[in-house]
């Protein structure tokens, strides 16, 4: 048994690169978009543990969407590619293509066992370039073969050694062995299956036992003539051995998925729910097919699903034909293999095994699987195939004529499979590229029209895509998932009502539900959405609410269990105002998974509705401990704290807001609500430098420069006020309390009595009532010593406020100065002391409102949020709830000049009350469901 030599290793692995270097420009596609992009478990953030609870897509195994693909090792290094470049595709594909090569390595020193040196290089430099392996190498959920291979053939190769020189049992290897086993099937089920092939390998090669010789040994045992051989007796201890150990594997394989087999559709794979004989006759000759894959790689496609291989229906139909030629070449294989003790007969032994052991998992004749065919789970047969044909080309090429023809043909065949697989992984560049290619060998397959639609749809080009979703219901009238699609591209071009009929045309595609059986052994739980789809849409008319209602009811009533209908019956109820049952549907739906952290956050959101604080911090809490980087969670939670007025929440709310703003660097909102809870702390410094950074991200921030501009005025920087304030009222000119300000600010620091003047004539020009704008007013004309018009100005500011004691103080002052300058025979218009004594009066006024404003009563701390997981039609994968925004509140209104008994030191309990009161009102933030306010 030769070894493999470095240059073999070069050669193999430089014959991959070739191949497959171009796969580094691809991204994902197909369902990497669901093993990759929208999987968690990918993600530092979650536990490690949950790659052991949940399966291949991140859906929890007990889940009955759940794949039932338990492959955590082969997710343990997408997470390992995370951790060292995130969602970069380049990565991906690059490991993906070293784990090829040392494929074809360990490929090449299993062929070693059994075939020559210059046979084992070929059947390895075939297996290194057949164009079948395209979707296991360039696709990237196919490394659960490449690693599943890598630990099947190590396996192998361990058992190997497990017969000592003196043919005893050596223990270690078959441990080894047993241990390689359990971390192929950790990658991918059908690594199990290598039990088989050592097993095969003990018998007929190892112990180089024939077919009849096995019968004749069994049949002298049982006429009691002889015993069992030693030899025999040894093979048998091992073979028990191993499948002991299968058989343990296969028990706790079994209880990791439940006793449940995944349920799937007959649009996934239609023979499967086909009554005989068209269920046996198409998975027959799905076997040949298969072969032919093999044997011409010509037309490869990427979903062989739905109509892409017709029903063979009937005895006479032509294609049982190629059926029957495959199982006769097949037991002609078998029967020289099994008869004779040559070295030929061992390698055609060992190759049969290798193509039909690993893919009986996949072949639909024990159990249905969720295809008709896929040209991944012939990445292991293939090395049957490529023993097959080394081992053929040995035997041409011994025969001195033909030679050089063997040679000939060897060397194009594996010139056109590596052209073929260059040229192949172009295909799997773009979703786009994948499926229009796919198009190409097949017309009939509807989840192809739809998948061409979808990647259209994520370009945003929606009248295109909507084209090929039509063409999907046309090739497939019964698919109730196309008409899914058509209506929510209808819903995205605006077409509501096309929309709701293309909906309704689902809805109508949906088998009646009878009473005592399960719903889900017909449809497959994500065709369940086209109710939450259609409620979705029509809830948009208020008038139409309790129908929609009824429909997500009605998706509950078919399936108790479908937490997507609580998720969005929760969000309709809370719009609806029936917050009671809105938590009940949102605690029902916790009850199904409570590691959601959508859901906890969105129960946090009714309980702020239910006005329970408290528990909604609870609620916001638990989402954090499941994902520390919840965005709206840190954000609405933080709110919150600050809210509550509590200095010991501050710390925490702070450490909150600053998670918020390195997940959302350019959300305004975040920083804006920094600078807030500096100022509410004092700590002016920082306060300022959030509210710029604020400022920066969103110009015009009503709010920001509102709270920038009174930050100055509380610092005494009132001239740095000033440029702030005049960019809040060019953005928002009709903002009277910063025009409040800028009149304090003008008349009594920079002594412009003229520009406060026009501040407050601005305010009475839109707000004629406005006491605190006409009053300062009245304080100007008594600036400007116009004494009269400050008279009648303070009465009709009496008139509009007639309970204000200090306007009734101000008007009494004027007149007592009136008066004495008639006594004195002095002209009204000037008045030295009236003018000081109304100007200390005034002075107090205007500053009293603004530090009363600086008493918790900032302007709104907004959010511009958005709802976590809204509900997403185009992949039932990603769908969540629409949750509830942060609606801001502007909370300076009071900035009033009338208010200087309030500028104490200490405050009265009815103060302390009402600021607590003021402060309990701005948690009212949630008045409109999915409005998003721009920050004011």
């Amino acid at each position: 048994m030769a070894a493999v030599s470095w240059k073999e290793i070069l050669l193999l692995t430089g014959l991959v690169v070739g191949c497959y270097w171009n796969s580094l420009s691809c991204g994902f596609v197909f369902d990497d978009v669901s093993a990759i992009l929208d999987n968690k478990d990918l993600r530092p953030s979650t536990a490690i543990r949950n790659l052991f609870l949940n399966d291949f897509w991140g859906t929890p195994m007990a889940e009955e969407r759940s794949h039932k693909s338990y492959r955590p090792l082969t997710v343990l290094t997408f997470r390992l590619n995370y951790l060292f470049s995130e969602l970069s595709a380049a990565s991906y594909h690059l490991l993906n293509v070293v784990l090829h090569a040392v494929v074809c390595v360990l490929f090449l020193r299993v062929c070693r066992l059994f075939l020559d040196k210059t046979s084992s290089l070929v059947a390895a430099l075939l297996f290194a370039v057949h164009p079948i392996h395209t979707e296991a190498v360039t696709g990237v959920v196919g490394r659960a073969e490449l690693l599943s291979s890598i630990f099947l053939l190590a396996a192998f190769l361990a058992y190997t050694k497990s017969t000592g020189a003196d043919h005893s049992i050596v223990w270690a290897p078959i441990a080894l062995t047993v241990i390689l086993v359990a971390a192929a099937t950790l990658c991918k089920e059908q690594g199990i299956t290598v039990i088989g092939v050592c097993c095969v390998h003990e018998v007929f090669v190892a112990q180089g036992f024939t077919l009849p010789m096995l019968l004749d040994t069994l049949w002298q045992v049982l006429q009691g003539k002889d015993g069992f051989p030693y030899a025999v007796l040894q093979t048998l201890l091992k073979l028990i051995v191993l499948i002991i150990s299968t058989l343990l594997l296969v028990i706790v394989r079994v209880q990791v998925i439940q006793s449940q087999l995944p349920v799937f559709t007959r649009f996934d794979n239609p023979a499967a729910v086909s009554p005989t004989p068209s269920r046996q006759l198409t998975f027959n000759y799905l076997l040949p097919v298969n072969a032919w894959l093999l044997l011409n790689p010509s037309e490869l496609c990427c979903d062989w699903t739905m109509g892409t291989i017709p029903l063979v229906e009937s005895l006479l139909d032509l294609r049982n034909v190629a059926t029957l030629v495959f199982y006769t070449f097949l037991g002609l294989l078998a029967y020289h293999s099994l008869r004779y003790r040559h070295s030929s007969a061992k390698i055609v032994i060992m190759a049969l095994c290798l193509i039909i052991l690993p893919f009986i998992p996949a072949s639909n004749l024990f159990f249905p699987v969720g295809f008709v065919v896929a040209e991944r789970v012939l990445y292991v047969p293939s090395m049957g195939f490529c023993v097959l044909v080394a081992h053929g080309f040995k035997i041409v090429s011994h025969k001195g004529h033909l030679k050089k023809i063997s040679w000939l043909m060897i060397g194009v065949l594996l010139t056109t499979h590596a052209v073929k697989t260059f040229n192949r992984n172009w295909d799997w560049e773009s979703e786009y590229t994948l499926f229009t290619s796919a198009l190409k060998v097949n017309k009939n397959n509807a989840k192809l029209w739809n998948n061409v639609g979808h990647a259209l749809e994520n370009q945003n080009n929606y009248a295109k895509a909507l084209r090929y979703f039509l063409q999907a219901t046309r090739v497939q009238p019964d698919d109730i998932g196309a008409h899914m699609n058509v209506g929510r591209t209808y819903k995205n071009l605006n077409k509501s009502k096309e929309a709701e009929d293309a909906y309704l045309v689902a809805k109508s595609l949906m088998p009646q539900v009878i009473p005592g059986k399960k719903y889900a052994t017909r449809v497959a739980p994500n065709h369940l959405n086209v109710y939450i789809n259609l409620a979705n849409l029509i809830r948009a008319n208020e008038s139409r609410l309790e129908e929609a209602d009824q429909l997500y009811r009605q998706a509950i009533s078919m399936r108790p269990d479908f937490k997507q209908a609580y998720i969005s019956r929760g969000e309709l109820l809370l719009k609806m105002n029936k917050l009671t049952e809105a938590r009940d549907a949102y605690l029902r739906a916790l009850e199904l998974d409570r590691t959601n952290a959508d859901l906890w956050y969105n129960l946090a959101i009714v309980n702020i509705e239910m006005k329970d604080p408290s528990e909604a911090l609870k609620n916001f809490n638990h989402a954090l401990e499941l994902n520390p980087r919840h965005k709206l969670a840190l954000f609405n939670s933080a709110l919150l704290m600050q809210e509550s007025g509590d200095p010991k929440f501050w710390p925490e709310a702070n450490r909150r807001f600053l998670t918020y703003v390195e997940e959302e660097p350019e959300d305004a909102n975040g920083y804006f609500n920094l600078g807030m809870l500096a100022m509410d702390a004092n700590e002016n410094e920082a306060a300022e430098r959030w509210m710029r950074k604020a400022i920066d991200l969103q110009a015009g921030f009503r709010s920001a420069l509102f709270n920038l501009a009174l930050l100055y005025s509380q610092s005494k920087r009132e001239i740095d006020a000033l440029p702030v304030l005049d960019e809040l009222l060019h953005h928002h000119p009709q903002h009277i309390k910063g025009l409040i300000l800028k009149g304090d600010i003008l008349m009594n620091h920079k002594k412009d009595t003229r520009g406060a003047k026009t501040c407050f004539e601005r305010i009475l020009h839109m707000d004629p009532t406005n006491v605190q704008g006409k009053h300062n007013l009245c304080v100007v004309y008594f600036e400007e010593r116009d004494l009269p018009r400050a008279e009648r100005c303070l009465e009709e500011t009496l008139a509009l406020a007639p309970n204000e004691e200090y306007v009734r103080r101000h008007l009494s002052i004027v007149r007592s100065k009136m008066a004495a300058m008639s006594a004195a025979g002095q002209p009204l218009s000037s008045a030295e002391g009236a003018t000081t004594t109304a100007k200390e009066e005034k002075v107090k006024r205007v500053i009293g409102g603004v530090e009363a404003a600086a008493e918790g009563e900032e302007e709104g701390r907004g959010a511009d949020a958005v709802g976590a997981g809204a509900g997403d039609e185009k992949n039932v994968r990603k769908s969540s709830a629409k949750s509830l925004v942060g609606v801001s509140v502007d909370k300076s209104e009071s900035l009033d000049s009338s208010q200087s008994d309030k500028r104490t030191k200490g405050k009265s309990t009815k103060e302390i009350k009402d600021i607590e009161e003021k402060r309990a009102a701005a948690l009212k933030r949630l008045e409109e469901i999915e409005r998003i306010l721009s920050g004011d």
